[in-house]
């Protein structure tokens, strides 16, 4: 009798699986599809978890698939206990030796510009922690058990997280390449003679500049809008405009005079990168060793790539 009790306490993974995947895609047929089964394999996983229950978890609603009331109910719980238990056995396998896994989410300019360049360098430094990034998404939450931390943009302040500062409030005026080593570009106010470039979702930065600057002859939310920093480098080289960038970012390409920075005049806005987790992941000791390792990097003179330990 408790056998038979925890058996149907506990159903097998397979059949919650297949549950969750037919509720997201309310077909059984799309469901098949994603689990590499047949539809009737999935049809019978379902009657056979509706049977352990003795519980309806679907109807079917002009030709389709819909959650009843107890079903929406055993979704929302069912979801996150299989994105963990995965997250788990992924740790475990992936970490063997007892380092860990770290799954982070990353803006992918800082990714790409900053931190890929420099993570050879933390695998060297930390071989037994596994780095796992889940897909980016403009915001983030951190109630999915397949991320530790986040690597975000923005004043620090972030509902339900811990926000650890790590860099780019310090902000470059880049223009494109000199032409013979000479620029038109000498004073503030000479920003009125080129488009500006704005980041769609830092819009007053144009307008903090030239506060801070005394520039009054223009109007500084006009301007083609690029939704990444990436795109905003990339239009500069190309001859668009001006742009305000993290020093971060651009720093090797103005080395590389990819780009200028006639104007590097030591500005500092109250926006950055933060790396951010949920207080009850503080003390996880793989992100306790990647946040040393993004404050040691950082500390280090111009923190260029180039900085990186020869193979």
């Amino acid at each position: 009798m408790q056998a038979m009790t925890l058996r149907k306490l506990h159903p097998p993974t397979h059949l919650l699986r297949a549950f969750v995947m037919t509720a997201r895609h309310d077909s059984i047929s799309r469901a098949a599809e994603a689990l590499h089964l047949t539809q009737s394999a999935v049809s019978k996983q379902i009657l056979e978890l509706e049977g352990s229950l003795g519980v309806n978890l679907f109807e079917r609603v002009r030709k389709r698939l819909v959650l009843t009331p107890a079903g929406l109910r055993y979704e929302a719980a069912v979801r996150p206990l299989l994105a963990q238990l995965e997250a788990a056995t992924l740790d475990v396998i992936t970490s063997g030796d007892g380092g860990g896994a770290l799954h982070i989410s990353c803006l992918p300019t800082f990714a790409s510009k900053w931190l890929i360049p420099r993570l050879p360098d933390f695998q060297m430094q930390h071989p037994q922690i596994a780095l796992h990034f889940v897909p980016f998404a403009q915001g983030y939450t951190f109630d999915r058990a397949d991320l530790d931390c986040s690597i975000l943009f923005g004043q620090g302040h972030w509902p339900g997280a811990k926000a650890h500062y790590l860099t780019g409030r310090e902000v470059m005026l880049i223009a494109p390449p000199s032409q013979k080593g000479k620029h038109w570009l000498k004073k503030p106010q000479d920003i009125a003679k080129y488009p500006l470039l704005q980041h769609a979702t830092v819009p007053q930065a144009w307008m903090h500049w030239c506060q801070a600057h005394g520039v009054t002859n223009i109007n500084p939310l006009a301007g083609p809008q690029l939704d990444q920093f990436h795109s905003l480098i990339r239009a500069v080289m190309a001859g668009m405009g001006l742009a305000l960038v993290p020093r971060c970012l651009v720093q090797d390409d103005v080395a590389s005079g990819s780009v200028s920075a006639p104007l590097d005049d030591g500005y500092t806005d109250d926006s950055g990168y933060y790396l951010c987790f949920p207080e009850a992941k503080t003390q996880l000791a793989p992100l306790v060793h990647f946040r040393v390792w993004l404050d040691q990097r950082l500390k280090e003179p111009w923190s260029s790539s180039s900085n990186l330990p020869a193979n």
